[in-house]
């Protein structure tokens, strides 16, 4: 089996980050889809395995990327934080970027509310947020990504406390 842990919208309180980390060790690499505040130094220090992260909306200062595109577990992804994209209004526009890209998969944030949709030819995957939650219950959410041993694929909104959907 074959995990990744994808968070967002941490802004500047890595509190329920470390907490992730610690459930899932085995992760084989993060993803964090922006707004860090400043917490990008303090992240990459305590993440052990490959972290891909993004520049968000209130990232206004350090020299991270707006955007990835990398190869992961077979897949062409596209990581944005999303606000270029309007994702509050609907992951089309986004998705139809990640399909411009030839990523069949992307990852974004923004929204502070998770969701995983299946559309023609993309995934798109939004964690919600581990500091600030927007949607109803406002739990704090991530995605576990996992590749089990038949090659079947499987994107989990997880909320801590230890409730998955």
């Amino acid at each position: 089996m074959k995990k990744a842990i994808i968070v967002s919208d941490t802004h500047g309180d890595n509190t329920n980050f470390y907490k992730v980390l610690k459930l899932h060790p085995e992760a084989e690499f993060v993803v964090h889809c922006g707004d860090v505040e400043g917490g990008d130094l303090d992240i990459r220090s305590r993440v052990k395995c490959p972290l891909y992260i993004v520049a968000g909306n209130n990232d206004y200062f350090g020299a991270l990327p707006r955007e990835l595109e990398e190869n992961l577990f077979g897949h062409r992804v596209f990581i944005a934080h999303g606000h270029n994209y309007r994702v509050a209004m609907s992951p089309e526009m986004i998705r139809e970027e990640a399909l411009s890209r030839d990523c069949d998969i992307v990852f974004y944030g923004h929204t502070h509310r998770p969701e995983v949709s299946y559309g023609a030819g993309c995934t798109s995957a939004n964690p919600g947020s581990l500091s600030y939650p927007r949607q109803e219950g406002r739990r704090p959410s991530y995605l576990i990504w996992e590749i089990d041993d038949k090659g079947g694929e499987h994107f989990t909104i997880a909320y801590l406390g230890g409730d998955i959907y």
